[in-house]
């Protein structure tokens, strides 16, 4: 307590200090300054969608590029650059009808080449956004991309979502990131790599004219953030539940509900493992503890989610069973009451008897293990202590340990973490659940069967009661009662302070990491 005092303390006086050096006002009327966690700022990549800017599993608007199609404020789907779209009767051809009024920031005319062009080279690329299922796309006029897959894949819609269109005419993968020309609502101006990104508005953008001209986003560590905010450097400042007790004079506290899911993922194969990554990287995997069902299932049960959410997240969130929690393909049997005496009967049933210290073992297992945080984080370090707790209480010993995220990712197939997911597409029940594709190692060919039909589904819309039953039918699924690989736990609201007087627009739930999803709507932001 006394080392993150400190720190805030040293955040607060060199802020306080850059602020005298070079005092901000508050910002023109058409401006806003923006401070996003460290993890936001942009990779070496840049800001190119071909080698995976906007599309990953942090989807978020592009920005500087247009998409075929956007989310709708309900998750559903919408148009953009696409006028309208047709599927094939076997899912396999895709039409896409674009606009032919709309221009590059260069002043070339963006057409379905450029369309066919960007698609065709991400495909080529090992980026988060999974485009395995996509043969190749054909532009058969200058209005037309016909996309050709190999594989039946509803989800795609909202792939299309997210995915910005690149110019072909001036592309070029070393220097395209740094430099992005592109058709959507602002043009890149300044970026200082982990420091700071400026834009302006596009003069020539075809839809509704931002009313916010320029934005200057600054990352910064959730210390720093507050600072800023205490030292009124910025107007908008991303923060944590703990911050919130403290308020800072000038700003108010916004918060907004996500899909932004806190859980731990739970092995479901013994150790010895290994898991082959979509680039070919083999990583251990398995763990005998969590290989249990029983573990699993008294895991799910035994964590009071109501207490994590009052105590750990100030109330901003809510109890969470799944990673889609409001989104049209969750499904409400995920949802569970806390029960710890249903938490021992799973592994009294199952055969752990409980020792003298109060843990439970199975002949030589003992019913314990290790729980990976990220200790940068105080939502996640809280969530890890509050679990740990908890599960003592029904005989399970868990150790937590703090790290950073590039140490537990390669360890996460072996060991359960406090891992963060949510998406604004169904891709989030392939990446949790499907085999070979999930953290859990987890595999049951009755899920697959439900997940490839849903893909198949002659539409998006058509998709979500088939990707419902993938996770429960009524007898099988990833349940709580059922195989529960993951222990979904609560909806982290994602928080900001806000200077007085500045409107923040955004309707649409936020899916998984603070970061630029607070820019989605920035352009139609104003000031009293």
């Amino acid at each position: 307590m006394r080392l993150r005092q400190s720190l805030l303390f040293c955040a607060m006086f060199l802020a306080a200090l850059a602020f005298a050096v070079n005092p901000l006002a508050a910002a023109p009327k058409t401006e806003v300054i923006i401070s996003m966690d460290t993890g936001s700022s942009s990779p070496t990549i840049g800001f190119d969608p071909i080698l995976g800017w906007g599309s990953g599993e942090h989807t978020h608007d592009p920005l500087f590029q247009s998409t075929l199609l956007i989310t709708n404020d309900d998750i559903t789907i919408g148009y953009d650059l696409a006028k309208e779209y047709t599927i094939s009767d076997d899912g396999l051809t895709w039409t896409f009808k674009i606009r032919d009024d709309v221009k590059f920031s260069d002043g070339q005319k963006l057409t379905a080449k450029d369309v066919a062009f960007t698609f065709n080279s991400a495909a080529k690329q090992a980026i988060e956004a999974d485009l395995s299922m996509l043969d190749h796309v054909e532009a058969t006029d200058d209005t037309t991309a016909v996309f050709h897959f190999k594989r039946p894949y509803s989800a795609f819609a909202y792939i299309a979502a997210v995915f910005g269109i690149v110019p072909e005419h001036a592309y070029n993968a070393n220097t395209y990131g740094a430099n992005p020309i592109g058709s959507g609502r602002y043009i890149l101006k300044q970026w200082d790599k982990g420091e700071q990104v400026i834009m302006e508005a596009n003069p020539d953008y075809y839809g509704r004219k931002p009313k916010i001209t320029k934005v200057t986003v600054v990352f910064m560590g959730e210390d720093a953030s507050y600072a800023a905010a205490r030292a009124g450097t910025v107007d908008v400042a991303y923060t944590e539940a703990p911050y919130t007790v403290n308020p800072v004079d000038g700003y108010k506290i916004i918060s907004f509900p996500s899909v932004d899911i806190r859980g731990l993922n739970l092995p479901a194969v013994k150790s010895g493992a290994i898991h082959k990554a979509v680039s070919g990287v083999e990583l251990p995997a398995g763990n005998d503890v969590t290989a249990n069902r029983a573990i699993r299932q008294a895991v799910a049960y035994a964590i009071d989610r109501d207490a994590i959410v009052k105590n750990i997240l100030n109330g901003y969130g809510k109890v969470a069973f799944s990673d889609c929690l409001g989104e049209p393909w969750d499904n409400p049997a995920m949802v569970i009451k806390t029960d710890k005496a249903k938490a021992i009967k799973f592994l009294e049933d199952d055969g752990w008897k409980k020792g003298s210290d109060g843990i439970y073992a199975k002949g030589d297992l003992k019913a314990q293990f290790d729980l990976l945080y990220m200790s940068s984080n105080s939502v996640r370090t809280g969530i890890a202590m509050a679990v740990a707790e908890m599960l003592l209480e029904v005989g399970i010993k868990v150790n937590p340990i703090g790290a950073t995220w590039d140490q537990i990712e390669p360890q996460s197939y072996t060991t359960p973490n406090v891992f963060g997911a949510g998406m604004h597409s169904p891709s989030g029940i392939i990446s949790h659940y499907y085999t070979g594709r999930n953290w859990a190692s987890y595999s049951n060919p009755t899920v697959d069967d439900y997940i490839n039909q849903a893909l198949a589904a002659k539409s998006v819309d058509d998709s979500y009661p088939l990707f419902q039953k993938a996770q429960w039918d009524g007898k099988t699924g990833v349940t709580p009662d059922g195989d529960a690989p993951w222990a979904w736990i609560c909806e982290v609201e994602h928080i900001y302070f806000v200077r007085n007087g500045l409107n923040v627009i955004d309707k649409k739930i936020h899916p998984h990491g603070y970061g630029w999803t607070i820019a989605n709507n920035v352009d139609q932001w104003y000031w009293d």
